[in-house]
This record gives C-alpha cells, sequence and structure tokens, in this order.
C-alpha cells in the first residue's frame, strides 16, 4: 500500500519542467495556489484545470501518478465535500429529517472538491520534477534575504524539503 504514495517523491526525467529553475517552480507553485483560492468564477477554475493538465503534459508524468498522490488524502476531501454539501445554506435541492441539501451547498462542494484535487496534484507535480536537493537550494535562495535578520534559512530550508 505505500508503494503506492506518490507524495514527495522525484521522478527523473529531462523535460522542461525537469530543467526549469527550482525557485522559479516554487514561485509557480505558490502562484497557482493563490489562483486556485483567489478565483471566484467557473472560467477561472477551468483555466487553473487546463494549467495544470497542460504542465503534467509536458513534464511527461505520467496522469495516474495524480491518482497515486491523491490517495492518501481521499478522505480529507470526502469529509470537506459532505461538510460543504449539508452545512452551507441556500436553496433546497433536498431536505428530509436532519438532512438538508441546497443548491449552493452542492456548487461549494463541487467548487472545493475541484480545488483541493488542483491543490494536491499541483503540488505534488513540484515534487515529481525537482530533486529534494534542488527544492532545498531553491527554497534557501528564495528566502537569502531573510539572512539579513538573522532567520535560520539554511535550518528552514532543510527542515521543509525533510518534511517532504
Amino acid at each position: 500500500m505505500l508503494k503506492d504514495i506518490t507524495i514527495g517523491q522525484y521522478f527523473p526525467g529531462k523535460s522542461v519542467l525537469h530543467r526549469l529553475d527550482p525557485r522559479m517552480k516554487i514561485l509557480l507553485t505558490i502562484g497557482y495556489i493563490v489562483m486556485l483560492f483567489t478565483v471566484s468564477n467557473p472560467l477561472g477554475l477551468c483555466v487553473g484545470i487546463l494549467f495544470l493538465i497542460f504542465a503534467y503534459a509536458i513534464s511527461g508524468i505520467p496522469p495516474r501518478m495524480i491518482t497515486k498522490s491523491l490517495k492518501p488524502v481521499i478522505p480529507i476531501i470526502i469529509f470537506t465535500t459532505v461538510l460543504n454539501m449539508f452545512f452551507v445554506k441556500g436553496d433546497p435541492l433536498f431536505d428530509w429529517w436532519i438532512i438538508h441539501i441546497s443548491r449552493q451547498g452542492l456548487l461549494t462542494a463541487v467548487v472545493m472538491t475541484i480545488r483541493i484535487i488542483c491543490l494536491i496534484a499541483g503540488t505534488s507535480l513540484l515534487t515529481y520534477t525537482t530533486s529534494p536537493i534542488a527544492l532545498t537550494d531553491g527554497l534557501e535562495r528564495l528566502m537569502k534575504p531573510l539572512k539579513k535578520i538573522h532567520f535560520p534559512v539554511h535550518e528552514l530550508s532543510m527542515m521543509m524539503t525533510i518534511a517532504l
């Protein structure tokens, strides 16, 4: 079962994404995450999904890796979906005893599920295409300005990489 979990794994390759500077990949991933949770219309979410599909296509990472990266978070996805479905108020679609499903709740559940899936798939792509050493170096170089205020940049970079 553990061999099916791919979060944090690096898959060597020669694609454009593999050769991209780790700092740029980190910044693109952060930008993608911010975009995912700030877009408020379906078109923006579709653009985010298309961007992710394009990134996976040029990376050469097999699509089945997306499903493998989602395996450990399926319970969280289901829990979030159910919470949004049942506890967001709005126009009732289904109402029976203590179960209330609204149109807005269903829409919110779908949008949040898509966002979480894209979030996991996007961050997994970063670790699939960047070696742990390159990721550590990239994080350290991005946070280099914090050294001026005596922030332990190297130690934080190492801890973040170990956590992966």
